[in-house]
């Protein structure tokens, strides 16, 4: 305090004597200095506490950064990536993607030949997409994203092009779309290649480059910092995005993302984008991630997953009350598989994975990818939550396989029953439970009160309350009323089963 006190009564001084200083030019330059002056020692003194000894970056003359020798270093390694698809042009049909078509037919010029219906075919077409890479071994390896060369086959090229303007066609090794990693391989040795970090290591608010080809613009840079780390998106559970403010648009899919020692940490695969274009918000893959991916498909052409074969569910501040954890943590187990990794080592539902081999699940998105990182085969030991103490039970993983799930059919309307819980319900007949693959419950017909605040709805099956299976009102009634004033249903919801916590006042 005393060093900005002192520097503020310099500065009244200055502005008392610019004052007296009637030449235009001379009071120009006496606030420049001062300016530029104050800049300098603020920033110089804050970039030089706290800049790594093995950092690229280092401050230029004004004090910013100056990402000059970083981006000469990893430059070259920096690959420009273009897909063309050639797709045959079926007699007739108008070609809306030529950039003349829309304005020819909206100001009713003649199309011409090929372009208009009912005129013959002009022959094959190509469709043509861009992205980045870059080059993760000197003897050809290039890593980028899966939907950069998602659009492939026979009548498909891929070319890699260097930054000293070389092209090579490329070989697709394989691809991994639940990580959106793509692995490919270039005819060339003594490849110019990038050095990798440890994406833990980096923290929120620090700087990051970026280098790709946005919108076919090779080789651009843009930076920024590391806004948010470990960060889930919708139908993500295999990949800790880390998002940044970098500028990230269409091409840039598939480039490294740097830290200041010019070793990459993440490959930039998403935008957050209401328009297309970039918005502020930008997330990229963890280069852990893409580098065991990379491993598996050199070694086996796949990625290969473990198992558990259960459903998940998270946890909240009430689901951790009922079952008496001192936080809301871990993945709420809501139904085991038959015959699965996760069956045969007593895994039940209700029960809460708080960790994996000693790493801790914080949320349910963790299980995931904690399980898909493990190869198959692989005895894993978890920590439970059951019937309000820990223990630990080791599961053998199965193996992920794609699958598609059918949505369970519905209980259809019959009679109604009451409770205090504000719940109309009813038990399922014998045929309903054998279409539902279930043992029996009881079919919500309409939810008001606790029941309605708790999220219960119409054409949910209630299966149990505390982890006793349910088969008729009467039976949940009497649960409920030994219950006490909290407790949690297992509900079967379309092909899921989740829990839901109940509070009662």
């Amino acid at each position: 305090m005393h060093v900005y006190r002192t520097r503020s009564e310099q500065l009244v001084e200055q502005h008392t004597d610019m004052r007296k200083i009637s030449n235009t030019g001379a009071l120009s330059l006496m606030l420049a200095t001062t300016l530029s002056a104050m800049f300098v020692i603020s920033t110089a003194h804050a970039t030089t506490a706290t800049a790594p000894a093995t950092q690229l970056v280092t401050p230029n003359r004004f004090g910013l950064p100056d990402f000059g020798d970083l981006v000469e270093s990893v430059g070259p390694a920096v690959v420009n990536i273009s897909v063309v698809r050639r797709q045959a042009v079926s007699e007739g049909m108008p070609m809306p993607d030529d950039p003349f078509y829309d304005l020819l037919r909206r100001f009713g010029i003649p199309l011409p030949p090929g372009m208009a219906p009912g005129q013959p075919e002009r022959g094959p077409r190509s469709s043509r997409g861009i992205g980045s890479g870059f080059i993760i071994s000197g003897d050809g390896y290039v890593l980028t994203n899966a939907h950069v060369v998602a659009e492939r086959g026979a009548d498909t090229e891929v070319t890699v092009r260097l930054s000293d303007r070389r092209e090579f066609r490329a070989e697709v090794i394989g691809t991994d779309p639940r990580t959106d990693i793509a692995l490919l391989k270039i005819d060339a040795t003594d490849l110019p290649t990038v050095k990798t970090g440890d994406p833990e290591q980096s923290r929120v608010g620090e700087w990051v480059v970026a280098m790709g080809s946005p919108f076919g613009f090779d080789h651009t840079v843009t930076a920024g910092i590391i806004s948010a780390k470990a960060r889930r998106l919708p139908a993500e559970n295999y990949v800790p995005f880390i998002q940044t403010d970098v500028a990230i648009n269409p091409g840039n899919s598939g480039g490294p993302l740097f830290n200041l020692a010019g070793e990459v940490i993440g490959i930039n695969a998403q935008i957050y984008s209401r328009s297309g274009g970039f918005m502020g918000i930008s997330f990229a893959i963890p280069i852990d991630v893409a580098l065991n991916v990379k491993e598996q498909l050199v070694e086996f052409g796949r990625v290969q997953r473990g198992k558990l074969g259960v459903m998940i569910q998270a946890v909240d501040k009430d689901l951790a009350q009922t079952f008496g954890l001192k936080e809301p943590m871990g993945a709420l187990v809501s139904s085991v598989e038959a015959g699965s990794a996760a069956e045969k080592a007593g895994l039940q539902p209700g029960d809460v994975v708080l960790g994996v081999d000693g790493v801790r699940v914080a949320d349910s998105a963790d299980l995931p990818r904690l399980i898909g990182e493990k190869r198959p085969g692989t005895s894993i030991r978890m920590d439970i939550w059951r019937d309000g103490r820990s223990r630990m039970i080791t599961a053998t993983l199965d193996e992920m396989q794609a699958e598609a799930l059918a949505e369970a059919p519905r209980a259809q309307p019959g009679e109604d029953a009451g409770g205090k819980l504000g719940l109309t319900a009813r038990a399922l007949t014998a045929d309903e439970a054998s279409r539902l693959d279930i043992g029996g419950g009881l079919a919500v017909e309409n939810a008001t009160g606790p029941a309605a605040s708790a999220g219960l709805r119409p054409g949910d099956v209630i299966l149990a309350l505390n982890s006793q299976s349910v088969s008729s009102v009467e039976q949940f009634r009497q649960l409920v009323e030994h219950a006490g004033n909290r407790f949690a249903l297992l509900i079967q919801r379309g092909n899921s089963r989740i829990f839901v916590a109940i509070r009662l006042q």
